[in-house]
This record gives C-alpha cells, sequence and structure tokens, in this order.
C-alpha cells in the first residue's frame, strides 16, 4: 500500500506542478484601443437618435436602439466590425429587420462609419443603407450623416 501511495503523489505532482508553474508567470497585457468600451451614441439622422455602441478589443462590436423607436420595423439589434486606420477608426455594423405586422423578415440595414475619439467622446459621420428582403437595395447609401458618442463611466 505504502508503494502506491508514493506511485500516487508522484503522479499528482507530474500533473499539477506543469499547471502551477504556469499561473506564476506574468502575461502582459496589451493596452486597448481608446473606441474599446461602451458609448452612449445619437445619430441625428436615424428614425430614433439614441443608440448604445459597444467596441470589444477583438475588433467586434455592438449596437442597439430601443425596438419601439422604429413603428414599422422591428430593428433594435446590430452586429459588426472595425478598425483602427490611424487616428480613425472605421467600421460596419448590420442589422436584420422585421416587419411589425407580418412578423416576417424584411430586410436589413448596414452602417457604416468613420470616427475620431478624444478621450471620452468621440465624433464621426455614418452612411447607411438597406436592402428589402430579396436582397435589392432599397435606402441609400445616404450622405454621411454626424455621428457623437459619449463614454460609459462608472460615477
Amino acid at each position: 500500500m505504502k508503494k502506491s501511495g508514493k506511485s500516487f503523489a508522484l503522479i499528482l505532482m507530474a500533473v499539477l506542478l506543469p499547471g502551477l508553474a504556469g499561473c506564476q508567470r506574468h502575461h502582459a497585457v496589451s493596452k486597448a484601443d481608446p473606441i474599446v468600451g461602451a458609448w452612449l451614441v445619437k445619430e441625428a439622422d436615424a428614425p430614433f437618435p439614441y443608440h448604445m455602441y459597444v467596441f470589444n478589443a477583438d475588433g467586434t462590436m455592438q449596437q442597439a436602439n430601443p425596438d419601439a423607436g422604429d413603428p414599422k420595423t422591428s430593428d433594435s439589434d446590430g452586429k459588426g466590425v472595425w478598425v483602427r486606420d490611424g487616428d480613425t477608426v472605421k467600421g460596419r455594423w448590420m442589422e436584420v429587420v422585421a416587419d411589425r405586422t407580418t412578423r416576417k423578415y424584411a430586410g436589413r440595414l448596414e452602417l457604416t462609419f468613420l470616427l475620431k475619439v478624444n478621450g471620452d467622446n468621440f465624433t464621426g459621420t455614418a452612411t447607411v443603407q438597406g436592402f428589402d428582403a430579396n436582397e435589392v437595395l432599397n435606402l441609400g447609401p445616404t450622405k454621411p450623416g454626424p455621428l457623437d458618442g459619449k463614454r460609459v463611466t462608472l460615477p
């Protein structure tokens, strides 16, 4: 019995020690891009101008606005991508649109943007285009309209 106890202890150490060594290493964390975070955004030309944007460090983003903001379609949630291009952030997000009456797919909306971050604020422009359920362009592309963002911060 004594021999099997020693064997068990050796096996346990062989399994646990490499893992513990990995826990002791210090990993450098890269500084996040200034756009990363949550933002209250005003899109002056949108049917409902107030939106929430969340920019993730991996180059993805989410957009949301109140579903009741558009009386004809349900279009409250968008997903997209962004990249840093010098002092500008450029990106695009897309949302799926449903007809409120029929509850059927009505198409999609795409918003392309250019932003400049200044501390806890950003300014920029957005161009919108929409496609119907048959992938036919039925909106835009619009002229670039203003975007203004204010970072969500702790109190």
